[in-house]
């Protein structure tokens, strides 16, 4: 859907969830348009324009993540988000950097898969209500009476075929189907228990070095036999089982693999987090591997190669690349020149502040405030926040974050369950519905400690 958004409906979406930073919103809602704008142009001239990849700046805290996963519900598009300190240099043991290109060709599989699955859901349901009505009431199948040496010697195979049914005994088992047909839809055998065949995956799903995300239960998938098991499952679990087998049989694999592997060279999008991490000479891990080392494996990725994946080969050319990293020790410029060419947009996040803490406490869809009201309703506590006691939470901790180490929002959420963690203990689900009312003064008593770092608040220079 986001691919046909405008760049203001975009911002419109991300300002549902995120408070603020509307600077970095603008940046990535323009950056998603115009992967519209280019398919909309012909073959030649698409080919010569490429991403404009993004790098955000900013502590920890203020958005960069939740901007990325926002994005991810929001977009129609192949994303994955990474770590990028989960990769090491080539030669040594751990992630190599092409694995987040396969990464997001699974999720793009994933993705035109599913909707595969919409198109055809319907007749995937069909198709496992009537074989669920055989499991019930089974037609009436020929008795095989064949002789297990015929075939070896070219003899044709001996069927003795089972009595023929009277006309009566057909009418008797079609009327039975038809009733447990009729129950199913109703829902009357739920909870009954049946025995189905379910499939074994055979083989191990190891990573074999070299072959591009392969392991030995892909490369043999194909040789070995499919084994089953017998279940003994509810019609409920059965009727799932069985719809996700019929959904397989109607869905041709291979035209969702082309799909998912053109829509990722084309659409995908890698939010590539905690870049700053690699920015530098040294990296714990080893004293041999270092952060500019992976910098530059790295590097080919974002600026267009091909990547070796078990579904064939997927270029890297078209990819939209958007990096986040706090930066507090290393900055931007400590990136190998290279790497930061490929980043031409820079955008920085702001902190945030007490009056955005307010915001983010009962603006957003899901708002902190609003999820712990949900929580505590299960045990029927109706949970009540006053303006003086949402105001009193944001000034601590803003305070909070000035005077240790600065998480941005995260505060709210160590703030938030210290406040309510008496009503928390006590609420059990047994006593009457209550009303608690979180005033100015309920968050005074609660959170002393942190009114401490307040008053202490003049000592620091």
């Amino acid at each position: 859907m986001s691919l046909f958004l405008t760049p203001k409906e975009i911002v419109s979406e991300l300002d549902k969830y995120i408070i603020g930073q509307d600077s970095a919103k603008k940046t990535v809602a323009i950056a998603l348009r115009n992967r519209y704008r280019r398919s909309k142009l012909d073959e030649e001239m698409r080919a010569e324009i490429t991403p404009k990849n993004i790098i955000m700046i900013g502590p920890t805290g203020v958005g960069k993540t939740e901007i990325a996963r926002r994005l991810a519900k929001l977009m129609d598009a192949p994303f994955i988000k990474v770590e990028a300190t989960k990769f090491t240099e080539v030669g040594y043991v751990g992630r190599d950097v092409e694995s987040m290109i396969r990464d997001l060709v699974e999720a793009s599989i994933r993705m035109v898969k599913q909707q595969r699955y919409e198109t055809v859901r319907e007749q995937a349901k069909k198709n496992t209500e009537d074989r669920l009505v055989d499991l019930l009431v089974p037609n009436k199948q020929a008795h095989s009476n064949q002789n297990p040496f015929g075939a070896f010697f070219g003899m044709a195979p001996q069927i003795e075929s089972a009595p023929s049914e009277t006309d009566e005994e057909k009418q008797k088992r079609k009327s039975r189907r038809e009733q447990a047909r009729e129950n199913l839809r109703s829902g009357k055998l739920e909870h009954l228990t049946l025995e189905i065949e379910v499939e074994v995956s055979a083989g191990s799903n190891v990573e074999i070095p070299g072959m591009g995300g392969e392991s030995l239960g892909d490369i043999f998938s194909g040789i070995l036999p499919t084994k089953t098991k017998k279940r003994k499952v509810t019609i409920t679990e059965a009727r799932k089982i069985l719809e996700q087998e019929e959904a397989e049989k109607l869905i041709d694999m291979d035209e969702v693999i082309q799909t998912a592997i053109e829509s990722a060279e084309q659409n995908g999008i890698i939010f590539l987090d905690e870049i700053d991490k690699i920015a530098g000479k040294q990296m714990g891990g080893g004293p041999d591997v270092s952060r500019e080392g992976v910098q530059r494996d790295i590097l080919p990725i974002v600026e267009g190669s091909t990547v070796v994946t078990k579904y064939g080969p997927v270029k890297t050319d078209y990819m939209l690349f958007i990096a986040a990293g706090a930066f507090h020790v290393a900055k931007v410029s400590d990136l190998i020149p290279e790497l930061q060419g490929r980043f031409p947009i820079k955008v920085e996040l702001e902190n945030l502040g007490k009056k955005e803490f307010e915001l983010i406490l009962t603006q957003p869809k899901n708002a902190i405030t609003k999820q712990y009201e949900a929580l505590l309703s299960a045990d029927g506590v109706s949970l009540v926040f006053t303006e003086g006691a949402l105001r009193k939470v944001a000034e601590i901790a803003q305070v909070v974050n000035e005077t240790t180490e600065n998480i941005g929002a995260r505060r709210l959420h160590t703030i938030m369950e210290n406040l309510l963690e008496d009503i928390f203990y006590n609420a059990n689900g047994i006593e009457p519905a209550v009303v608690v009312t979180i005033d100015e003064n309920y968050v005074s008593e609660h959170l002393k400690k942190e009114e401490q770092y307040q008053n202490l608040q003049k000592y620091i220079l």
